[in-house]
């Protein structure tokens, strides 16, 4: 299975986005995780290797992974991708309510999940892991060796948890009991170029304070609670 795997990276927006392309060089059928920019450019990229979108995966409902209003500016992000692609955006279901509100999505647009279900995006199996802490419904994408971790965990930090629908005592277990109990080797691929484009969760384990902490009452001190 694995020489079927097909995995992009692209830096992409004003933010600082990494957007990805998880899919199956076999039938050429591919996931895209978190468009918020640049959809045009987005689609041709796909194009450009014969991959044909068919899902958009969604790590959480902030505008600069989804589209929406950002800084007084409006980006299209997935509404812009569901006009071109008929096409279903699969969200954790505690962020399906805010993805209505954000970015104007019916129940008929969105394919609910939970945590630990597995989709497969032509042949390769991609399993969403539910990491709460930056969002009720942030989520992670596991792939044959390979975390999609959103604004979860990034390289040497971890998301924001003072924003509306942020939690920091969940974000605390989702960093030390969720991912932490994951295997050393798999490759780290974060939702923003804060700290790099790839780690290991291994070098991660070893030099990120944020999954270190060696109690709650310690990790919310450090976070200002």
């Amino acid at each position: 299975m694995g020489n079927r795997l097909y995995l992009k990276q692209y830096e992409i927006g004003q933010m600082a986005n990494f957007v990805y392309l998880i899919g199956d060089q076999l039938s050429r059928e591919v996931a895209i995780v978190d468009p918020a920019w640049e959809i045009e450019q987005l689609i041709r990229l796909a194009q450009a290797d014969d991959m044909k979108i068919t899902k958009v995966f969604v790590t959480h409902y902030h505008p600069d992974h989804v589209g929406g209003n950002l800084l007084g500016f409006n980006i299209e992000g997935v509404r812009e991708l569901l006009e071109k692609l008929p096409i279903k955006v699969y969200t954790h279901k505690a962020e399906a309510k805010y993805l209505k509100k954000i970015i104007g999505l019916e129940d008929s647009d969105m394919v609910v999940v939970e945590g630990g279900e597995t989709v497969r995006v032509g042949e390769v199996g991609v399993t969403f892991i539910h990491t709460p802490g930056h969002t009720p419904g942030s989520q992670c994408f596991l792939v044959e060796g390979h975390l999609v971790s959103g604004d979860t965990l990034f390289i040497g930090s971890c998301g924001r948890v003072d924003l509306p629908g942020s939690n920091p005592e969940d974000m605390y277990y989702s960093l030390t009991q969720t991912l932490k109990k994951l295997p050393d080797e798999i490759v780290l691929l974060p939702g923003h170029n804060y700290g790099g484009r790839s780690s290991t969760l291994g070098q991660q384990k070893k030099t990120n304070m944020y999954m270190n902490f060696p109690t709650l009452t310690a990790f919310l001190a450090h976070m200002g609670y």
